[in-house]
């Protein structure tokens, strides 16, 4: 930057007196030297901002396909990420399970070969128990009470608990309502769910939730799902609308359920080992990128959730919603699931999820 310099001969006072010519000559000095430090601190300051952001990729990961909303949240969060960065910090997506299941991609950020995904809650519950919490059943009753609970102090002192793990989280993005399909019959009440050969979230909530209901879960990776329904070796699974249309379930299911049974968030992670490497400005820059996103993203997956169901029955897929007796009749049979998986959980956490459960249906 130029130095500031002003030829004070070339400008004419007509001074009075000399006291006057004195104290003139002292204000162009001051100012002369005020000029001079705001360009010193102009100059100084450039050069530290621009080592504040340096030139890196960033690899993010997650398992759904290029048009499932998640991705569409990945895509927006890249786009903010670069105009923030003036361009430096360049976000690079690898969908559809590209870079492994989620409990590779989870190790992978842990061990600093990845720097972001965005799985299910549900991964994380090997790592931090009481992350299954959240996929307690029937715990609430529509969006703005997952919203709520998620990004309200509940949400918050889970993730407070990864940095320990060697992640970092940004926030949970909407996955959806999960919902049941299989080959067999319309699910219309609890009785309907006896016998089914149902793939699940290996997750000790969703196994004994569904033994519980007299189906035969079976633990299975996302990545290793539709094969097992093509092949029967599956009677049929649970997972949100946009999911199951997304990943084309249709040519292979001929039932779908509304049963809501469980509120699905994915959450936004990052390796800590890359997190500790930015500087304060860069991480404000992805934590600010993530919150817009995050808006977006969730409304961007309520809208094609409402969609989808049209479009899977237009894929000849037959849809049934339950009653909202029949609805409660099942909460009632896994109540006595999540009440025992509840005692082994931190007494702490349990009494705050219930706290906030409490706070957010009112």
């Amino acid at each position: 930057m130029e130095s500031v310099s002003i030829k004070w001969n070339t400008l004419a006072f007509p001074y009075r007196n000399p006291q006057e010519e004195t104290i003139v000559n002292f204000l162009h000095r001051s100012l002369a030297l005020s000029l001079s430090v705001a360009g010193l601190c102009l100059h100084l300051s450039l050069p530290v901002s621009a080592q504040d952001i340096q030139e890196r990729v960033i690899k993010f990961g997650h398992l759904n396909n290029a048009d499932h909303p998640v991705s569409m949240g990945v895509k927006r969060f890249a786009e903010l990420v670069a105009a923030k960065s003036g361009g430096k910090l360049k976000v690079q997506e690898f969908p559809a399970s590209t870079l492994g299941n989620e409990l590779q991609q989870q190790s992978a950020l842990q061990g600093g070969v990845q720097e972001m995904t965005a799985p299910a809650t549900t991964s994380l519950a090997g790592i931090v128990k009481e992350f299954g919490l959240i996929d307690f059943p029937f715990a609430v009753a529509n969006f703005a009470q997952a919203d709520a609970l998620l990004d309200g102090p509940f949400g918050q002192t889970l993730l407070a608990k990864l940095p320990e793990k060697g992640l970092v989280s940004l926030g949970y993005w909407d996955l959806g309502f999960r919902n049941v399909t299989n080959s067999k019959r319309p699910i219309t009440r609890p009785e309907d769910m006896e016998g089914l050969k149902l793939r699940v979230i290996p997750n000790p909530v969703f196994v004994d939730t569904f033994k519980a209901l007299k189906a035969n879960p079976v633990p299975l990776a996302f990545a290793e799902l539709y094969g097992a329904l093509e092949s029967k070796a599956v009677d049929g699974q649970e997972n949100p609308f946009s999911v199951i249309l997304s990943n084309k379930m249709y040519e292979v299911q001929k039932y779908v359920s509304a049963t809501n049974h469980v509120y699905a968030a994915n959450i936004i992670l990052v390796s800590k080992r890359f997190w500790d490497k930015l500087s304060p400005v860069e991480q404000k820059i992805m934590t600010d990128a993530a919150n817009e996103a995050r808006t977006y993203q969730r409304q961007a997956s309520r809208a094609a959730a409402q969609t989808a169901v049209a479009e899977l029955q237009a894929k000849g897929m037959a849809f049934n919603e339950l009653s909202k007796a029949e609805q409660v009749r099942m909460a009632q049979v896994a109540k006595p699931v999540t009440d025992r998986l509840a005692a082994s959980y931190d007494p702490a956490m349990v009494k705050l999820y219930d706290d906030e459960l409490a706070r957010v249906r009112k």
